[in-house]
């Protein structure tokens, strides 16, 4: 095991499945302290005993929390602040795909919730410990298709809900946060790039059905099934250990990166600054309680 990240205390959500449990061995390795979220403490203490062998890396550790909740987020965040010294890199890698339209506790449509909220709101509420020890990095893990065109008029699926779709269009949102917030952050000593891992057979994409597709998907749907399948989450989650590990990255702040670790462009809504606004400041509207806790 070499010891780029020795002394460095990494934050991953959703940490303990899929890509963000492969994060998570891949930067244990590199003998970071690794701490992940998630909701069920025998899974995460499951996925916690196997990043440790995976990894040879005693230094993992679990924290439980619904992410879906503002308030859950907002605990977790203090817990963090309260536990650890220093926070050198956190990964908001949770994603939520869901085969219908609901609302989590706080009224918000749950996919804009927990691909977009959540990061959002968490980062924000962990920035203190950031800044403290900086330099610190900040990933935010996006998917589905980001080609996607953002409808303003149906950010919570108001008007009409399509899992992949719906999901695409939240982590494109995601993206468009991410992008702002960026900004807010140069010359901070925190920075904050956005990575995408590319396809991977995970619980989230093995739960997925033709019901959840446009419709000139379910045509090839076995096929589909098949790709994804044979797709590696540890292959996915290169661009996520890259950017929290790499010396190339340090400084670097407000791109966006691949699946293979190249920069990437933007896509179009992301770069659109009204859009980006409108989008910032619905975001802000819709954490406005959880931010004033």
């Amino acid at each position: 095991m070499t010891n780029s990240m020795q002394g460095k205390t990494v934050l991953i959500t959703g940490g303990t499945g899929g890509i963000g449990k492969e994060t998570a061995i891949g930067l244990a390795r590199l003998g970071a302290r690794v701490v992940v979220t998630g909701r069920d403490k025998s899974r995460g203490e499951a996925g916690v005993a196997e990043i440790k062998r995976e990894s040879g890396n005693g230094q993992v550790e679990l924290l439980l929390a619904d992410l879906s909740s503002q308030a859950e987020i907002a605990r977790l965040a203090k817990t963090v602040m309260a536990t650890y010294q220093r926070l050198d890199v956190l990964i908001n890698n949770l994603g939520g795909l869901y085969s219908s339209r609901w609302e989590t506790v706080d009224g918000v449509e749950a996919t804009l919730a927990v691909n977009n909220l959540t990061p959002f709101l968490l980062t924000q509420l962990l920035l203190p410990l950031l800044k403290a020890s900086r330099p610190a990095r900040v990933i935010n893990v996006t998917g589905g298709f980001t080609t996607t065109k953002v409808q303003l008029d149906n950010l919570q699926a108001e008007k009409n809900f399509l899992g992949l779709v719906t999901y695409s269009q939240a982590k494109v949102v995601m993206m468009a946060t991410s992008y702002e917030l960026a900004t807010h952050l140069e010359g901070t000593g925190v920075t904050l790039n956005v990575a995408y891992p590319g396809a991977a057979a995970t619980d989230m994409s093995s739960a997925m059905t033709p019901k959840m597709v446009p419709w000139f998907m379910r045509a090839i749907w076995p096929l589909f099934g098949v790709m994804m399948g044979n797709a590696k989450p540890a292959k996915a989650a290169r661009s996520s250990i890259y950017l929290a590990s790499s010396p190339e990255v340090e400084g670097i702040n407000g791109k966006y990166y691949d699946t293979n670790s190249k920069l990437a462009r933007w896509p179009k809504t992301v770069l659109d600054e009204s859009t980006r606004r409108y989008i910032w400041n619905l975001s802000e509207k819709l954490t406005v309680v959880a931010n004033r806790a």
